[in-house]
Protein backbone atom coordinates (compact mmCIF):
# COMPACT_ATOMS: atom_id res chain seq x y z
CA UNK A 1 0.00 0.00 0.00
CA UNK A 2 1.37 3.37 -1.00
CA UNK A 3 0.86 6.17 1.52
CA UNK A 4 1.96 9.76 1.15
CA UNK A 5 2.36 11.91 4.27
CA UNK A 6 2.00 15.61 3.58
CA UNK A 7 0.95 18.85 5.26
CA UNK A 8 -2.74 19.43 5.81
CA UNK A 9 -4.26 21.87 3.27
CA UNK A 10 -7.54 23.76 3.07
CA UNK A 11 -8.86 21.29 0.48
CA UNK A 12 -8.42 18.51 3.08
CA UNK A 13 -10.83 20.09 5.59
CA UNK A 14 -13.93 18.42 4.14
CA UNK A 15 -12.62 14.83 3.92
CA UNK A 16 -10.88 15.16 7.30
CA UNK A 17 -14.00 16.50 9.01
CA UNK A 18 -16.07 13.70 7.47
CA UNK A 19 -13.58 11.13 8.78
CA UNK A 20 -13.73 12.84 12.17
CA UNK A 21 -17.53 12.47 12.24
CA UNK A 22 -17.21 8.69 11.88
CA UNK A 23 -14.39 8.21 14.39
CA UNK A 24 -14.95 10.56 17.34
CA UNK A 25 -18.01 10.97 19.56
CA UNK A 26 -17.34 14.72 20.02
CA UNK A 27 -16.00 15.66 16.57
CA UNK A 28 -14.40 18.90 15.53
CA UNK A 29 -16.26 20.91 12.88
CA UNK A 30 -15.04 21.52 9.35
CA UNK A 31 -14.53 25.17 10.34
CA UNK A 32 -12.31 24.10 13.26
CA UNK A 33 -10.11 22.17 10.85
CA UNK A 34 -9.96 25.15 8.47
CA UNK A 35 -8.91 27.43 11.33
CA UNK A 36 -5.91 25.20 12.08
CA UNK A 37 -4.28 26.55 8.94
CA UNK A 38 -4.20 30.07 10.42
CA UNK A 39 -2.12 29.00 13.43
CA UNK A 40 1.63 29.04 12.83
CA UNK A 41 2.22 27.25 16.14
CA UNK A 42 0.30 24.19 14.89
CA UNK A 43 1.41 21.47 12.51
CA UNK A 44 -1.06 19.05 10.96
CA UNK A 45 -0.43 16.27 8.47
CA UNK A 46 -2.57 13.96 6.37
CA UNK A 47 -1.93 10.48 5.08
CA UNK A 48 -3.09 9.92 1.53
CA UNK A 49 -3.62 6.69 -0.42
CA UNK A 50 -4.50 6.82 -4.12
CA UNK A 51 -5.44 10.51 -3.79
CA UNK A 52 -7.77 9.87 -0.84
CA UNK A 53 -7.17 11.19 2.68
CA UNK A 54 -7.06 8.17 5.04
CA UNK A 55 -5.38 9.62 8.12
CA UNK A 56 -4.73 12.82 10.01
CA UNK A 57 -2.49 13.84 12.90
CA UNK A 58 -1.34 17.10 14.36
CA UNK A 59 0.13 18.99 17.23
CA UNK A 60 0.23 22.37 18.90
CA UNK A 61 3.75 23.62 19.69
CA UNK A 62 4.65 25.84 22.63
CA UNK A 63 7.96 26.50 24.40
CA UNK A 64 9.78 23.44 23.07
CA UNK A 65 6.90 21.07 23.81
CA UNK A 66 4.11 19.77 21.61
CA UNK A 67 0.64 18.54 22.46
CA UNK A 68 -0.48 15.85 20.03
CA UNK A 69 -4.04 17.09 19.49
CA UNK A 70 -5.40 14.48 17.14
CA UNK A 71 -4.48 11.16 15.53
CA UNK A 72 -6.99 9.34 13.38
CA UNK A 73 -6.96 6.74 10.61
CA UNK A 74 -9.91 5.44 8.65
CA UNK A 75 -10.95 2.07 10.02
CA UNK A 76 -10.23 0.20 6.77
CA UNK A 77 -6.59 1.35 6.93
CA UNK A 78 -5.86 0.66 10.61
CA UNK A 79 -3.15 -1.84 11.44
CA UNK A 80 -1.11 -0.79 8.41
CA UNK A 81 1.27 1.61 10.22
CA UNK A 82 -0.46 4.75 8.94
CA UNK A 83 -0.72 6.35 12.39
CA UNK A 84 2.87 5.38 13.13
CA UNK A 85 4.10 7.04 9.94
CA UNK A 86 2.07 10.18 10.66
CA UNK A 87 3.53 10.43 14.17
CA UNK A 88 7.10 9.76 13.04
CA UNK A 89 6.77 12.56 10.49
CA UNK A 90 5.34 14.87 13.18
CA UNK A 91 8.36 14.08 15.38
CA UNK A 92 10.80 14.81 12.55
CA UNK A 93 9.14 18.10 11.73
CA UNK A 94 8.75 18.95 15.40
CA UNK A 95 12.45 18.38 16.01
CA UNK A 96 13.19 20.81 13.17
CA UNK A 97 11.06 23.37 15.06
CA UNK A 98 12.87 22.78 18.35
CA UNK A 99 10.35 20.44 19.99
CA UNK A 100 12.01 18.38 22.73
CA UNK A 101 8.98 16.72 24.36
CA UNK A 102 5.54 15.55 23.28
CA UNK A 103 2.41 14.91 25.30
CA UNK A 104 -1.03 13.51 24.55
CA UNK A 105 -4.17 12.14 26.16
CA UNK A 106 -5.71 8.84 25.12
CA UNK A 107 -8.77 6.96 26.35
CA UNK A 108 -7.64 4.44 28.97
CA UNK A 109 -9.56 1.75 27.07
CA UNK A 110 -7.89 2.43 23.71
CA UNK A 111 -5.30 -0.32 23.99
CA UNK A 112 -4.21 -0.29 20.31
CA UNK A 113 -3.37 3.43 20.50
CA UNK A 114 -1.66 3.09 23.89
CA UNK A 115 0.44 0.25 22.46
CA UNK A 116 1.49 2.38 19.50
CA UNK A 117 2.36 5.35 21.70
CA UNK A 118 4.48 3.13 23.96
CA UNK A 119 6.23 1.67 20.91
CA UNK A 120 7.09 5.24 19.86
CA UNK A 121 8.58 6.08 23.25
CA UNK A 122 5.68 7.57 25.20
CA UNK A 123 5.36 6.79 28.90
CA UNK A 124 2.37 7.06 31.22
CA UNK A 125 2.40 10.16 33.43
CA UNK A 126 -1.01 10.12 35.08
CA UNK A 127 -4.74 10.01 34.51
CA UNK A 128 -7.31 12.74 33.87
CA UNK A 129 -10.53 11.40 35.44
CA UNK A 130 -13.65 11.76 33.27
CA UNK A 131 -11.74 13.62 30.54
CA UNK A 132 -13.71 12.08 27.66
CA UNK A 133 -17.44 12.25 26.98
CA UNK A 134 -19.84 10.03 25.03
CA UNK A 135 -18.98 7.73 26.75
CA UNK A 136 -17.37 9.18 29.84
CA UNK A 137 -13.90 7.72 30.26
CA UNK A 138 -10.62 8.63 31.90
CA UNK A 139 -7.67 9.81 29.82
CA UNK A 140 -4.20 8.41 30.18
CA UNK A 141 -1.64 11.24 30.03
CA UNK A 142 1.49 10.21 28.16
CA UNK A 143 4.82 11.93 27.51
CA UNK A 144 7.69 11.35 25.11
CA UNK A 145 10.87 13.14 26.17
Amino acid sequence: MSVIIREFQLSDADPVSQMEQHIFSCPWSKKAFEELLTRDYCLYLVAENAGRVIGFAGMTISCGEADIDKVMVEEAFRGRHVAERLLEELFARGEARGVEAYTLEVRVGNEPAIGLYRKLGFESAGVRPGFYEKPTEDALIMWKR
